[in-house]
């Protein structure tokens, strides 16, 4: 192999690290595929009305509550227990747990409980050191907390971004990387930075302090990678032992991805330099015959980082559940993941590979401008949504803070738009009166209940609504199941505002399936009426109001 470069200093290198740090390059098509969510999840979550006051006891409640009033019928079937169920360590098998003051039986104990009423129970962590709560949390604990879930029965979990450490984007100098036995530790197979494929700005650069007087640099921040071809007598795990020159007393990282698929996270502590060299070990499944295995940082950016640390849990999720229905001989239960970083890393361009719903926002609030914000940057993002793969502007406060019956009504109705997961945040144990039956007088219970709405957001084409007119009346208009669509009227005012609907004009749309008839049957969601022979809309919704139709 050639010397492409001697000196340590790379301007190109540099300033391509620099360029990288303002965009993302973890951009997928692929779908997580974990067969969960293939319509957005309809459930509850613990964290907006109660916050840290939670207990088994409480949850217990709701669980009763979801499948005595009615809204387990309706969709609802997530409780999921948010910030705070943990206990302040881990066990002593280094093992999330939960408090057992405030859940003294335990989550796996729970989510049978859950289980045993036609429920599923969810869970919350955070892609950090600690959770936004100041618990233990789950970076670079992926594993053993995927696993622990499993064994739980967890189906939903919720992965926040409180205490997030970013992924170095400084890479090691690598001298060479060995192949050894599982077993013995001999090693089969040896490359030094000379004889492996160089690609991007990767170089060899010389180096007299070490024992092989050069080593493989350049793959900082996206800038390169490099190579290697081994050959494996047979499939299985192997070790992949590194040598790398020490240069400063940064934290490192390097990834090993192995034939495409399989990706391997290596961190090289900051070090002290009494000698010029150190190692890196860890352990990587290999095929049986010849495995390409590729070697780089590909963190160029925040965004990166925060990309490909979600996509570790994704695959410690998906890789959980199948091991526990296999050791134990069940059914697996694949859990939805909720990625939950507050849309501050594009997870739209991403998320669909990592999980099964993202949040493109930070946290709703239970008034009239939060709800608008959440609705006006989400609304753009349509074309990342798809079934499996769920915009998220958070959890619903319908029913919470001081929102009007029209304000609630609007906010259930664009969530239902827009595809969002439907996560109710209110106390959802005043829907059962106190001679056990359900009130369904409840206005808060007839929004959430509504079939008509939940149809829409659950159609199984799970196409998102597009806005094609906006102002102070916003129209939108989202493609259903058997050439149907859904038009909603918002009025984003303070007062009474209307407009007129040409539903001839809805045909021309090309992500529509609308057929171009002389008239349209018309229903009005929320006045439960039908229209027979319509061919135009007048809507003209009070403040902060909608008009929710399906047309035919």
């Amino acid at each position: 192999m050639k010397i492409k470069n001697d000196k340590k200093f790379c301007p190109l290198c540099e300033a391509k690290k620099l360029i990288n740090k303002t965009k993302i390059s973890q951009v997928t098509s692929r779908g997580y595929d974990n067969g969960a969510a293939l319509t957005p999840p309809m459930g509850w979550s613990s964290w907006n009305l109660f916050r840290h006051r939670i207990s088994e006891t409480l949850i217990k409640e709701i669980i009763d509550a979801m499948a005595d009033s009615g809204l387990k019928e309706a969709g609802y079937t997530y409780v999921n227990i948010d910030d705070c169920w943990q206990a302040s360590e881990r066990d002593e098998k280094g093992r999330l747990q939960c408090d057992k003051v405030n859940f003294p039986s335990g989550i796996k104990a729970l989510s049978k409980y859950a289980n045993d009423k036609g429920v599923k129970l969810g869970i919350y962590s955070s892609n950090g050191t600690y959770t936004c709560e100041d618990y233990p949390a789950s970076l670079r604990n992926e594993r053993i907390d995927a696993e622990t879930f499993a064994s739980w029965g967890i189906e939903y979990f919720k992965y926040d971004f409180c205490h997030n450490v970013p992924i170095p984007s400084l890479a090691p100098r690598v001298i060479a990387v060995s192949f050894a036995k599982e077993q013995s530790g001999e090693i089969f197979a040896r490359f030094t930075s000379s004889e492996v494929a160089l690609k991007g700005l990767a170089r060899i650069v010389k180096d007299e302090k070490v024992e092989t007087k050069q080593y493989i640099d350049g793959i900082d921040g996206g800038a390169g990678s490099f190579s290697v071809e081994v050959e494996a007598e047979k499939a299985g795990e192997y070790i992949l032992h590194i040598d790398i020159a020490k240069d400063s007393r940064k934290e490192k990282f390097l990834m090993a991805k192995v034939n495409g698929k399989e990706e391997y996270h290596i961190y090289c502590v900051s070090r002290k330099n009494w000698t010029p060299e150190g190692k890196l070990q860890t352990s990587v499944y290999l095929d049986e015959g010849v495995n390409t295995v590729v070697f780089s940082n590909p963190v160029g950016s925040k965004m990166d980082s925060a990309a490909i640390q979600y996509k570790l849990m994704g695959r410690e999720l998906k890789r959980a559940t199948k091991l526990y229905a296999e050791e134990n001989g069940c059914e697996e239960k694949p859990i939805i993941f909720s990625i939950c970083e507050w849309g501050f890393n594009q997870p739209w361009k991403w998320g669909m590979e990592a999980g099964n719903l993202w949040r493109t926002t930070p946290d709703i609030q239970a008034n009239w401008p939060s709800i608008m914000a959440l609705y006006e940057h989400t609304v753009r993002l349509y074309k990342y949504s798809a079934p499996g793969a769920w915009n998220d502007p958070d959890m619903l406060e319908v029913g919470n803070g001081n929102l009007t019956f029209e304000e609630n009504r609007a906010h259930f109705s664009l969530w239902c738009m827009l595809n969002a997961p439907l996560i109710l945040g209110n106390d959802i144990r005043k829907f059962i009166l106190a001679d056990g039956t359900i009130d369904k007088e409840n206005k808060v219970y007839q929004i959430l209940t509504s079939k008509a709405m939940i149809s829409i957001n659950q159609d199984p084409l799970g196409v998102q609504c597009r806005r094609i007119k906006t102002g102070l009346v916003d129209v939108l208009v989202k493609p259903l199941k058997g050439s149907k669509v859904a038009v909603c009227v918002l009025n984003k005012s303070g007062k009474q505002n209307g407009t007129r609907i040409d539903l001839n004009a809805l045909t021309n749309l090309g992500y529509v399936n609308l057929l171009r008839k002389d008239g349209y049957k018309v229903y009005d969601v929320w006045e439960e009426k039908y229209s027979e022979n319509t061919t135009e809309i007048f809507a003209a919704p009070g403040k902060h109001g909608v008009k929710v139709y399906i047309v035919e």
